[in-house]
């Protein structure tokens, strides 16, 4: 969907932070796991080459690292 096809309800009012603090997620959806911020040091050239493949470079490292995780699993 584009920006352009949203439409605004002018009624409703603007959320606050804690209204969206406080908001609920639908029973059913699935969550994605947990993630956890690292430090990893990696070639220069190799972190250049995937930033330079555009926003998301890091799912696409992490990506990587979970086909090499699962074709190499016990």
């Amino acid at each position: 969907m584009k920006d352009k096809d949203v439409t605004v309800d002018r009624d409703a009012p603007e959320w606050t932070p804690e209204m969206f603090a406080r908001a609920v997620v639908k029973k059913g959806l699935t969550t994605r796991a947990s993630k956890s911020l690292l430090s990893l040091r990696v070639d220069s050239d190799v972190l250049s080459w995937f930033r330079s493949q555009g926003p998301r470079y890091q799912s696409r490292m992490n990506a990587l690292l979970r086909a090499y995780m699962q074709a190499h699993k016990t």
